[in-house]
């Protein structure tokens, strides 16, 4: 005889708060790649108190037959004893999918990853708007609690300024991963609404080909030679620009964050008086058209152009000497996720030694490098493809949350006024590698 089976009964609850939509950002193809469809039904969830990974596949996990945001599921009581994380494969599974939304296929080796997943777990991927960007999918994730068939992704990946104030929001279901303590703790949430999956720092990629100088430092952007030169890689809301922007006024005040923002937007509003900014979102193409041969963008943007451009135009990559920050970008799980099990699948394969690596291998910094080296897991030959001595001490390089935060709505209120210039996308003439 069978051993008996218990029922257990989803957690989940809607969440019937209607929300008004804003108004879209200007539509840029800032990020590869074309929408997915998807008309599932969504839920959000009320309850956030924070959930471990071992609570959650015990509640949630175990449904081998329906997915749990239907009812209630029945399971063998026998399921209880299995791995952990078998039962949230099985979870995973039943629901048959997951939603992601802002992901590249060539950003941070992005295509590999997901195809991997897909490959490992059988579950089909819907690649929601790989171009959009931060504000996109918070954006996303409002839009869907008041309109059921709304795109809505059951992750998402933004700077850590926007996870903060989706958490108060209450847009974030809180869980933590396996490898919660390897995560330093000033690149995660305490209570496990977001944590940082990798960063990057704000660097120069010069075409070597079209520039006879190469500029070393925030300062010599503004020389005579650099006319109609330097360009930003993303829209003045998206976090590289707002970084940009950042990094470019604590080198003007010398590292004092509570002025940096404002004077960052003197130092833009300074380049475009004398045509040396270049008002529209640069990419590879611009790089290489020469429409923006200077571009202020992500080193590990610039060096997967260096990489990849080789034998097309000689690309110089250069961290500014002063006025370096590195920017994180979080990882987080919708609250109105429709797929939740598969999207705590998915944190557990990003945080793996596995996925670290191939975001190291994508020239990211991941989270988890300064465990992986210490465990010995990273190759001898990509340590030093970073070239940053300080690059694994988080703690050393990124601004507060407090200044991030400040800095976002400086930048994104005053630019107008203040630089006086909107950026705007470039026609689109092909996609040449990856952009902002």
């Amino acid at each position: 005889m069978p051993p008996p089976c218990r029922t257990i009964i989803d957690a989940q609850k809607t969440d019937n708060v209607e929300m008004r939509r804003t108004q879209p950002a200007e539509d840029c193809t800032v990020r590869p790649g074309s929408s997915a469809e998807h008309t599932d039904s969504t839920e959000s969830l009320d309850d956030h108190r924070p959930i471990s990974r071992r609570d959650a596949l015990k509640a949630a996990g175990l449904a081998g037959a329906a997915a749990l945001s239907t009812g209630a599921v029945s399971v063998c009581a026998h399921a209880a004893a299995a791995d952990p994380m078998q039962n949230l494969v099985a979870a995973a599974r039943a629901e048959g999918q997951l939603a992601v939304m802002g992901l590249p296929r060539d950003w941070c080796g992005y295509g590999a990853i997901i195809d991997g997943f897909k490959a490992r777990y059988g579950l089909t991927v819907k690649e929601l708007r790989p171009s959009a960007s931060s504000a996109d999918q918070i954006e996303a994730i409002k839009a869907g609690r008041a309109k059921a068939d709304y795109q809505i992704p059951d992750v998402i990946e933004v700077g850590v300024s926007f996870a903060s104030s989706a958490k108060q929001e209450g847009l974030l279901l809180p869980y933590k991963v396996s490898k919660w303590e390897t995560i330093p703790g000033g690149a995660k949430d305490a209570q496990a609404h977001w944590y940082g999956g990798y960063y990057g720092a704000i660097a120069f990629e010069i075409n070597a080909d079209l520039v006879a100088k190469i500029p070393q430092d925030w300062s010599d952007l503004a020389a005579p030679e650099y006319r109609n030169s330097v360009g930003l890689a993303g829209n003045v809301s998206s976090n590289q620009a707002i970084q940009s922007i950042l990094a470019a006024g604590l080198s003007g005040t010398k590292g004092n964050a509570d002025e940096a923002a404002a004077q960052g937007l003197k130092f833009f509003a300074d380049l475009n008086e004398k045509g040396n900014f270049v008002p529209v979102i640069g990419d590879s193409n611009s790089l290489v058209q020469s429409r923006t041969p200077i571009l202020i963008r992500w080193d590990y943007l610039a060096l997967a152009d260096r990489d990849r451009l080789g034998g097309t135009a000689r690309i110089e990559v250069v961290r500014p000497r002063t006025g370096f920050t590195a920017g994180l970008y979080v990882q987080a799980i919708s609250a109105g996720a429709q797929h939740p099990n598969a999207a705590r699948l998915w944190m557990e394969y990003l945080y793996s030694d596995e996925v670290q690596l191939a975001w190291l291998k994508g020239q990211c910094y991941p989270i988890r490098i300064a465990d992986l080296v210490r465990n010995g897991s990273v190759p001898i030959d990509w340590r030093g493809r970073l070239q940053h001595p300080d690059i694994h001490d988080p703690d050393k390089i990124f601004p507060t949350l407090e200044d991030q935060e400040r800095a976002r709505d400086v930048i994104t209120n005053g630019w107008d006024e203040i630089v006086g210039v909107r950026v705007r996308c470039l026609p689109d003439k092909g996609y040449d590698g990856p952009v902002s």
